[in-house]
């Protein structure tokens, strides 16, 4: 299962790196979309489409054609063929029958084992795909969940022998659906507005959300057409550069690169500002940022959106949104790991200070199920679950076309209320970028990150990890103003 994992995020990663470099290609920065004209091309609203973007209603999370049995065939085939895949090459954990169908269907749930990357990597992405098999079918975001759901008890109780596991339900099936959303939407703003040619945007999109692109191969003329963005202002980001490391304290035997080339890809989706734009589905605001590292393939993917909300501000200079915030957050600094499937209430807005200056910013606070593990240790599997509190704040000052300034702060507390063990970690990382523009969309940034874990256990004592970087990056804007967003 660990070589699974690996290959998988090897060969995935750089897929997912360069198709975001054509995602930021698709965008001319914040061009006001012909959505109505697309919403009706794509059958979504067609008796809505004369309407103006000012004038016209947020567009309904519904579709004309939509299945309610398509995505029992993914779910169903892909389940099947994951298993017997395992089966034949990872071993006796997955030669399953009916006597342990039966078994762990009577028996208890317990916390899974499996390695970490497995757990809080590889089980999102399986939930994402379980999810994007209905929500490419023409199901709402509520409607599609309950698949990711069905799909991750299917396998906890039916892919393995051993007993169904209860965060692997939670990271499968929430996280899953949060991850699921975000590709979900940049597949189909690849369909919707890329510049490739119509055989490559679909390629592009199918890389990105695999489900989906198969769900529009077998079964396009039944489905809806392409999902409309509604007019939303997009930004995108991509950082490809090498950092070096400032301060190192492992706190174990982890031997770590001191040195390492990284790959930052970012998209912010229905940032506040443009009044036409309204926000009437779960995700119609989210951001997504995935770090690729030459250390370790993944060094973090997170991704957070507001699932029920509304706006605030109504003016020229101020405008944003407020409400509850869906995240799933995977970070893997050498040393150790932390990943956290959360809600949150919070507010994202965007400030006019000046004529030249903008001012944007996320800040939340909530509590998920987290998960930390430290690399190294003598029983990798041991990993520390547990309820976690935790905030974010991430700000950023754009100053005109010339530079922007990046700043962000998050903490988990990740306690043993939930655990099967005594103990509680407490991580927090720190992140500081400026990025100055040197012609048209290419920039330079130098960049600071930070991360730090406190750990107390009564059978391990007291630790502390720390890692503190810096490096320089070529960074691709998605647009000259770095992403200010115009009434």
């Amino acid at each position: 299962m660990a070589a699974r994992a690996r290959s998988g995020m090897l060969i995935g990663l750089p897929t997912l790196l360069f198709l975001a470099a054509a995602t930021v290609h698709a965008g001319e920065g914040h061009k006001p979309a012909d959505w109505p004209t697309r919403w009706a091309q794509a059958g979504t609203a067609p008796a809505r489409a004369q309407a103006s973007p000012a004038e016209a209603p947020p567009p309904a999370e519904t579709f004309p054609r939509k299945s309610y049995t398509v995505p029992l065939y993914g779910i169903v085939g892909f389940n099947l063929l994951l298993s017997a895949f395992d089966r034949v090459f990872l071993g006796s954990d997955y030669d399953t029958d009916l006597s342990t169908i039966r078994r762990n269907l009577r028996g208890g749930w317990e916390e899974d084992r499996s390695t970490f990357a497995i757990n809080q990597l590889g089980h999102p992405y399986q939930g994402a795909l379980y999810y994007n098999f209905a929500r490419s079918a023409g199901l709402a975001y509520w409607e599609s969940l309950p698949y990711a759901v069905a799909g991750s008890a299917m396998w906890e109780i039916a892919g393995e022998t051993t007993p169904p596991s209860r965060n692997d339900m939670i990271t499968t099936s929430i996280g899953g659906s949060f991850l699921g959303e975000a590709l979900y939407r940049m597949a189909s703003l690849v369909l919707e507005q890329g510049k490739l040619p119509k055989d490559g945007r679909e390629a592009a999109a199918a890389a990105i959300s695999p489900a989906m692109g198969l769900n529009r191969h077998l079964f396009g003329r039944q489905l809806p057409g392409v999902f409309s963005s509604g007019g939303a202002p997009w930004y995108s980001r991509l950082q490809v550069g090498a950092s070096s490391t400032t301060q190192s304290n492992p706190g174990s035997s982890t031997r770590a690169e001191r040195n390492e080339g990284l790959a930052d890809f970012s998209l912010e989706y229905g940032m506040p500002g443009r009044r036409s734009y309204r926000y009437a589905r779960p995700f119609d605001y989210f951001q997504f940022q995935l770090i690729g590292s030459t250390a370790n393939a993944v060094e973090s993917i997170a991704t957070r959106g507001l699932l029920l909300g509304d706006e605030l501000g109504a003016g020229r200079r101020l405008h944003g949104v407020w409400g509850l915030y869906g995240s799933y957050d995977y970070l893997a600094p050498q040393f150790f790991r932390v990943s956290s499937t959360a809600l949150s209430l919070g507010t994202t807005v965007q400030a006019r200070l000046m004529r030249s200056v903008t001012l944007q910013g996320t800040a939340l606070g909530g509590a998920g199920y987290a998960s930390v593990g430290t690399v190294g240790a003598r029983d990798e599997r041991d990993n520390h679950f547990g309820l976690a509190p935790q905030a974010l704040l991430a700000l950023r000052l754009l100053l005109g076309d010339t530079a922007a300034l990046d700043l962000s702060a998050r903490e988990y507390f990740v306690s043993d209320i939930g655990a099967a063990r005594a103990g509680r970690d407490n991580i927090t990382r720190a992140d500081a970028s400026l990025t100055v523009r040197v012609h048209r969309r290419h920039a330079v940034s130098l960049r600071y990150l930070r991360t730090r874990r406190d750990a107390t256990f009564p059978d391990l004592g007291s630790r502390t990890q720390t890692r503190e970087m810096i490096g320089l990056f070529y960074t691709l804007l998605g647009d000259e103003r770095f992403g200010a967003v115009l009434p």
